[in-house]
């Protein structure tokens, strides 16, 4: 373990800069960055170094603003602050601050990782119904050793107890499992589907060895309530298993999926190839779009929902879920020639050999969902690097409060308008 450095534990007086991902303002001293939580670009504070390990750069908290931003506002959280809950990052910045911080990383991302000016393609982060509060549907909320549910702290094993979370709906924020002692488990999940019914979900640690320093899945169970979660998007309706991947804005689902559709303006009777499927939420969207002339292929590694994907897309014939790893290997082996290619993939991106198996099928469009700005950054140099270009970037503030982001971006061939 790298021994401590020699600024940690002192207080700095800093110029706070721009914003950086993770949720931290860039200040600098003595030759050193360093990354500041509780603040805003302008600003001049008292900061706390938190972590150092000797290298290029540390961390600190803001714990006395001595100049303050315009965009700052009273968190409207009583957990959150230095040393306190660390789900959120910027609870101290009004929301149009918050829209702005996110834009300016992700063109800073693109810019640093992928070497690409997305200034005249990306506008200002779309913000989604509801406002920065009461809109997660699920929470996962961890326990500690005497039991007692609370939230983590930002980089730290430590738990902060509490008694509700502004950020989640009526049912989830407020879940009556945070009065209950949980002896034995390490997190408590609550999981609101839209006809208001909750599950409770336990989790344990997963069997076998930690890898890359991470570890194996927890093993989750249902505890109370529904094993299967209703969603409704428009008019239809869609059946998830409660412990499976859903979107956790009410209304983000709608918005990646009309993004997608209008993006790569998908037409009748275009054939689609869509990766990382899940439970065949944008897969009935794009098949609606391409009509029962068109086809829609979507692959998903995990079993439960590829099931549910096969009830979700019932009516739906010409749109079907595969089960599948989805890699460069699988994609070359489809033996398909999809007019328009899908991906979702999780934080870590699609990777350069996906991708380009991917831009090897030849597609006049490719649509990307991202999570994670840095690994898209990244994914789309690959794709200009291959002889194509970025065509439409959006991004949408489907995690309010939060530094996560949800992007949408769409690749044509260089030579395509």
């Amino acid at each position: 373990m790298a021994e401590a450095g020699p600024l940690l534990g002192a207080t700095l007086e800093l110029e706070v800069g721009g914003a950086a991902s993770g949720g931290s303002c860039v200040a600098r001293y003595d030759g050193r960055v360093v990354f500041v939580r509780h603040a805003l670009p302008g600003e001049r504070v008292l900061a706390v170094v938190t972590e150092d390990r000797g290298g290029s750069f540390c961390r600190a908290d803001a714990v006395q603003v001595l100049v303050a931003s315009t965009d700052r506002v009273e968190p409207p959280c009583p957990y959150a602050g230095p040393g306190r809950c660390g789900g959120c990052d910027w609870q101290h910045a009004a929301a149009s601050a918050q829209h702005k911080l996110k834009a300016d990383v992700i063109r800073d991302q693109f810019a640093r990782i992928g070497g690409i000016d997305v200034a005249g393609l990306l506008g200002d982060v779309e913000e989604l119904p509801g406002g920065l509060l009461g809109w997660r549907s699920r929470i996962t909320y961890a326990v500690d050793d005497d039991g007692r549910p609370g939230l983590h702290r930002h980089r730290d094993a430590g738990i902060e107890p509490v008694r509700r979370c502004p950020l989640g709906v009526p049912g989830v924020g407020d879940a009556d499992v945070l009065a209950r002692s949980w002896p034995g488990v390490t997190g408590v999940e609550v999981v609101r589907g839209d006809d208001e019914a909750i599950t409770v979900l336990s989790h344990r640690p997963g069997a076998g060895r930690r890898g890359h320093g991470r570890r194996p899945p927890d093993r989750v169970a249902v505890v109370e309530g529904p094993a299967e979660v209703r969603r409704v998007i428009g008019a239809r309706e869609f059946t998830v298993a409660a412990s499976g991947f859903w979107q956790v804005h009410p209304h983000a689902v709608a918005a990646f999926a009309d993004a997608i559709v209008s993006g790569v303006a998908l037409r009748p009777g275009e054939r689609v190839l869509e990766l990382f499927a899940g439970s065949g939420a944008l897969t009935a969207f794009l098949g609606g779009a391409v009509g029962s002339t068109g086809e829609v292929l979507g692959i998903e590694a995990t079993a439960a929902a590829v099931s549910d994907a096969e009830r979700n897309l019932a009516d739906l014939p010409w749109a079907a879920v595969r089960r599948g790893r989805v890699d460069a290997a699988l994609v070359a082996g489809l033996g398909v020639q999809p007019d328009v290619v899908v991906l979702d993939p999780p934080r870590a991106g699609a990777g350069k050999p996906l991708m380009e198996a991917v831009l090897t099928l030849a597609p006049r469009s490719v649509g990307y969902v991202s999570c994670d700005a840095a690994s898209l950054a990244r994914d789309v140099r690959v794709a200009v690097d291959a002889g194509w270009r970025l065509a439409r970037l959006r991004a949408f503030d489907a995690f309010p409060m939060t530094a996560h982001v949800e992007c949408v971006a769409v690749l044509v061939p260089a030579g395509h308008a």
